[in-house]
């Protein structure tokens, strides 16, 4: 199948291919293995390895074998989006695209909170790594200097996940490296259990852990930009997968190891790890190194997920359900410049309003919340996707977690201090997004309809 023939003209600009296989392991393991998310899980206890086992069985490795396969039939730039579109009309592709888009741009501030709160540590100013004066203007402009990067292109955004990746593997390392003489000296600070302790807290956090394995799309995302995608992408899909579970665990039970789980910061746990294990062995620069580092692995998810996040409107509006205005590319860089500085001024937008009447640990639990939730509905159709075209069990798996990432991500957090405030702007801001998708949606169908273009052919 390819893309709708009436409404793609054959003039259509094209992306310039940047991307190689080492390149998107690289991109692949910056937007999937998220620092921050070893602080929460190691927050939330030792119960927590057994859940990543979990979202290994039932979502990541379905994740993967799902996009392998829908990347080797349908490789054009849009990922998912085509994906959807092919699998259950345009109406359905469109909500997809259009979810998607939403949650990464209330994804990117929760993202750069935790990253700029926790790089504090590395100016040895930790006592103002989670106050409004500090986080909310840093990240403002942390957030603009990676979109702005982004105008330039892959061949100049692909370097920040390539140090972003490489960070993360040497993040889990270092880790690992001060955890085990620690055991082997003092012991553990936490006593391992493989049960998870049940409460609201963990309920929650359950999709969390799911959440933190979300990423080998968004490769799929940038297929005009990746040399032979139908081979590249499911190779980078296993080789990156295998090293972010390993992460996953491996650097949970080195902060476990470190510290007890409730003198864990869900949002700057990593750095404080550093700080104790630098303290035990004399190593008084370890703590920023480790702020060093995240501030790197966080720089390099953003920039992994705003390039594919910016490359979405682009398809949608090759198909013209969005303005045509972002189908057009950069004459002197050929990027989605209009793409590119729409989602920054949104995202500042988000940040100001989801912090305003929150203490800012309750502003990033309200984002994270709208976010997972946001982002479950598109898996909701790329599990539907992979079911339709030969993944049966894979998609059945990854769907029903998908689901169920959903419903507890309803349950608010004991910390929230308003439970009614948090379930409105949680449950209004889904309504509203999708809502306003549909307008768009019918607006752009009114607009080409009116232009004289026939309703959409697909070639098999």
């Amino acid at each position: 199948m390819s893309e709708p023939a009436s409404r793609r003209v054959l003039s259509a600009p094209r992306l310039k291919r940047e991307l190689g296989l080492w390149d998107l392991v690289l991109f692949n393991v910056a937007a999937v293995a998220g620092v921050r998310w070893l602080s929460a899980a190691a927050h939330a206890g030792p119960g927590s390895i057994t859940l990543w086992v979990l979202a290994v069985v039932f979502f990541f490795v379905p994740s993967a074998l799902v996009v392998s396969t829908l990347s080797r039939s349908f490789p054009q730039e849009g990922g998912l989006y085509i994906w959807s579109r092919e699998a259950f009309g345009d109406w359905h592709g469109f909500l997809c695209a259009w979810y998607y888009l939403i949650s990464n741009l209330i994804y990117f501030p929760t993202l750069v909170l935790a990253g700029v709160s926790m790089a504090a540590y590395m100016f040895g100013a930790g006592q103002i790594a989670e106050t409004r004066r500090y986080a909310i203007p840093v990240t403002f402009a942390v957030l603009w200097a990676v979109f702005l990067a982004n105008l330039f292109g892959l061949k100049i955004v692909k370097w920040a996940g390539n140090f972003g990746g490489s960070s993360t593997w040497v993040t889990g390392g270092l880790l690992l490296a001060f955890a085990i003489p620690v055991l082997l000296k003092f012991g553990s600070a936490t006593r391992f259990h493989i049960v998870p302790v049940v409460s609201w807290d963990s309920v929650n956090f359950w999709s969390q852990i799911a959440f933190a394995f979300i990423g080998l799309e968004v490769g799929a995302i940038l297929g005009g930009e990746i040399h032979n995608p139908g081979r590249t992408i499911p190779r980078a899909a296993m080789i990156s997968g295998a090293i972010c579970t390993g992460f996953y665990i491996a650097g949970t039970s080195a902060l476990l190891v470190l510290m007890r789980p409730e003198h864990i910061s869900a949002m700057t746990g990593l750095t404080q790890a550093g700080q104790i294990a630098g303290e035990r062995f004399g190593v008084w620069w370890l703590s920023p190194v480790f702020a060093a580092l995240v501030t790197v692995g966080t720089l390099g998810q953003l920039g992994s997920y705003v390039a594919g996040n910016t490359r979405l409107p682009f398809a949608v509006g090759l198909d013209r359900y969005m303005p045509p205005i972002f189908a057009r590319l950069h004459p002197r860089w050929g990027t989605p410049h209009v793409s590119i500085l729409t989602q920054a001024a949104v995202c500042t937008f988000l940040l100001f309003a989801m912090e305003y009447g929150e203490s800012l640990r309750g502003a990033y639990q309200t984002l994270v919340d709208m976010c997972v939730i946001t982002t479950f509905v598109p898996f909701l159709y790329l599990f539907g996707a992979g079911m339709k075209f030969g993944r049966g069990v894979a998609g059945l798996s990854g769907l029903a977690v998908s689901a169920l990432a959903i419903v507890v991500s309803l349950v608010p957090p004991p910390d929230v201090p308003a439970v009614w405030r948090f379930e409105f702007k949680v449950i209004a801001g889904l309504i509203l997004t999708g809502a306003l998708g549909w307008v768009v949606f019918v607006r752009s169908r009114a607009r080409w309809r009116d232009d004289g273009s026939k309703s959409p052919t697909r070639r098999c």
